[in-house]
Parts: structure tokens; C-alpha cells; sequence
């Protein structure tokens, strides 16, 4: 009933935002592989909520737990379990609106899905699902070990982008939007508190790049890598649109500037190697790496648990006016950026393993090493 993510490196998650406990079934990782929960726990500290007063003020530790897969540290080749306990959910928030439909929410489609539907949270389609994505991205990341490093930022808050010209890499960790541009960070805090205490919401762009892609990932012509990086991305909760490389920017641009011009360079041991002068098809052609960064943008739409008032339906349908109370993200794309880079993670492991198949003996130029 898709809850599975991937190929040969796949995911299955189970578990509703109000439920005792979310989690997921991680398969087809290789064994002895070096992995502990300290190794997952960082990458969930930085999606957790109620660390700061732009995001759900909900408070969960989200502690990892293995519960198989591993044995003395290292990864046993068999499925490998995890799951994350449920710690201060709070389902009366949801008593008044659980026979209305919200606008903006899955409430509506879920219930002529399925004619049922969990109103606490969301359920099973609230946002709270990401974090065993963010989990299984941290085992992928084990997978690619540290040739591969994989980075997000939030490059827009609403309608107000950051400066490309002050980016900075080491400025993400150091503001609650992972802004890397300090100037736009300052800024967005005062226009965001003016969001919330008009009880509305925005939306945001995130920009996630991958590094050290060995060239060769990904197949054609219906499992190419941006295809599977798109699908990745458009899955995440609220995420509206999906662009590559220069995405949409593409469509202004005439053949000659699209154009990623290649030149042969020496390298510093006598050999020689493909450099591109730009990287407009975001080291992706053909649905195939070519070594150079990977880099996705995705868009996500605003928060649609607002104070204000918006007409919704009820499900013996009356019209009525909705206000969603509780504790909400005025700019749920803020806690995106670490799904987002988790999601690269998964597909990139699933791409690589499925390149080794096919070309065991391929030199480590085209494939990373075994693990």
C-alpha cells in the first residue's frame, strides 16, 4: 500500500503522529557496516521539533531505538528495525474538528479513500512520518560513507529568497531556519513572528546539493536518478513542485547558456578527466550522475493548520468555517531541510547499490567502494 520507499535500499514506515510510536523496517543494507544508534540520533536532533519559536513548540525527543539488524555494532545484513516512541502528543486539540474537513489537509481525500481516517495529528499523513525518513536517511548515509556529503538549505521563506552572493555552508547550523545566508536569517526572524501572530502561515524553498557522486548512478530510461530524486522529493509532506539543476530556469535560457560545456583537464597523478564549465543539468544527465554535484530544489507549500478561519466542509456536509488550533509550524519547510537531505540519502544508497550489481568489478571511479 505504498509505505515502501526504494529498490534494493528500501524503507517501509509505519505509525500516526498520536499512535505510541512511529518507525520504520530498513532492508537491504550490506553487512558489517558500522552502525549505532549514535549514528542516527544527530540527524534527528536537527529535525526535531519545538527547538526553537518558528517551528511546532511539540515536544518529542525522537530517541532512536534499534530493535535487529545489528550485532556488536555493525549491520547483520538483515532488516534492520527502528522505531521512535510517540511522547507528548496531544489528541484533544483535534476533538473539535474531528468530523470537519480541513482545507489544504489529506483529511478530505483520506476519508473517500479509505472511509476512515485518524483526525489527531494528521494520523498517518502528518508531517510527524518524516522523522523515521530522516532515521533511514542516516543508515543510507552509512551506506555512502564520507565520500559522499550531503547538504540542505533553506534558500527562501515565503516570498523572500536569500542572497546567493552571501551563501555560506558553516551559517546553516548556526540560525533555527538553516539559512545559509546570515543577513536573510535576521530578517526572516521578524517577518516570520509577524506571520505567527497573525495566526497564518508561508511556504519555502529548500535546496539540497550532493557531493562526491561517483559518476555512473542511476538508469535509464524509467529509473533515471532525477526521476527517482523528484519522486523522493515531491513525497515529502506539503512539497508542491521539484526542479533539477536549473529546473525551471531552464525554459529562459537558449541552448548555447544551458548548455554545460566540457573540457578535458589533467589531473594532478598524469591522468585526464571530464570538467564541466557549469552545471546547469544539476549533475544529472540522461538520468545518469556525472560526477558533478547533485543539486534539487523543492518547494513547499504553507502550513495548512492556521488560527485563522478558512471555509471547510463536515463530513455529513455542512459548510462551515475551520480554525485549526493546536501547536503548528508557521513555515513547516523549515524542518524540511533534514528530510530532504535524508531522502537524497536513500535514493543515492539505492542508486549505488544497484550500480555495484550491475558492474561489480567497475573500477572505483565509477562506483564507490565496497563497504
Amino acid at each position: 500500500m505504498s509505505n515502501t520507499f526504494g529498490r534494493i535500499f528500501r524503507f517501509t514506515s509505519f505509525g500516526e503522529s498520536h499512535g505510541p510510536a512511529i518507525g520504520c523496517v530498513v532492508d537491504g543494507v550490506p553487512p558489517r557496516l558500522p552502525l549505532s544508534e549514535d549514528d542516527i540520533q544527530p540527524f534527528l536532533d536537527r529535525r526535531r521539533p519545538g527547538q526553537s519559536k518558528f517551528v511546532t513548540q511539540r515536544q518529542e525527543p525522537d530517541r532512536v531505538r534499534i530493535l535487529s539488524g545489528t550485532y556488536r555494532g555493525l549491520t547483520t545484513g538483515h532488516p534492520i528495525a527502528l522505531v521512535i516512541e510517540n511522547v507528548d502528543a496531544r489528541s484533544k486539540d483535534y476533538d473539535a474538528i474531528a468530523d470537519r474537513f480541513r482545507p489544504g489537509h489529506a483529511d478530505l481525500t483520506y476519508w473517500l479513500k479509505y472511509g476512515i481516517r485518524d483526525p489527531r495529528g494528521g494520523g498517518r499523513s502528518s508531517a510527524r512520518e518524516t522523522a523515521v525518513r530522516v532515521a533511514a536517511g542516516a543508515v543510507a548515509r552509512r551506506i555512502l560513507g564520507e565520500r559522499v556529503v550531503i547538504r540542505g538549505a533553506l534558500v527562501q521563506l515565503g516570498p523572500w529568497p536569500i542572497d546567493r552572493a552571501r551563501w555560506d555552508w558553516a551559517e546553516v547550523e548556526r540560525n533555527p531556519f538553516f539559512c545559509p545566508d546570515a543577513v536573510a536569517a535576521a530578517e526572516w526572524e521578524e517577518r516570520l513572528a509577524e506571520v505567527r501572530k497573525r495566526g497564518s502561515s508561508v511556504g519555502a524553498v529548500v535546496e539540497v546539493v550532493a557531493e562526491g557522486v561517483p559518476p555512473g548512478l542511476g538508469d535509464p530510461v524509467y529509473a533515471k536518478l532525477d526521476a527517482d530524486l523528484a519522486g523522493a522529493m515531491m513525497g515529502i509532506n506539503a512539497v508542491k513542485g521539484v526542479e533539477i539543476g536549473a529546473g525551471f530556469a531552464a525554459a529562459a535560457l537558449s541552448g548555447e547558456e544551458n548548455a554545460d560545456a566540457m573540457r578535458m583537464e589533467e589531473a594532478p597523478d598524469g591522468s585526464r578527466r571530464v570538467v564541466f564549465g557549469s552545471n546547469n543539468a544539476g549533475g544529472i544527465l540522461g538520468g545518469i550522475s556525472t560526477g558533478q554535484p547533485i543539486v534539487v530544489r523543492f518547494a513547499v507549500k504553507p502550513t495548512s493548520s492556521i488560527l485563522n478561519p478558512v471555509p471547510g466542509v463536515t463530513a455529513e456536509g455542512e459548510e462551515v468555517e475551520i480554525i485549526t488550533r493546536g501547536r503548528h509550524d508557521p513555515c513547516v519547510g523549515i524542518r524540511a531541510v533534514p528530510v530532504g537531505e535524508a531522502m537524497m540519502a536513500c535514493v543515492l544508497a539505492d542508486a549505488w547499490l544497484r550500480q555495484r550489481a550491475l558492474t561489480p568489478d567497475a573500477p572505483e571511479a565509477a562506483i564507490l567502494p565496497r563497504p
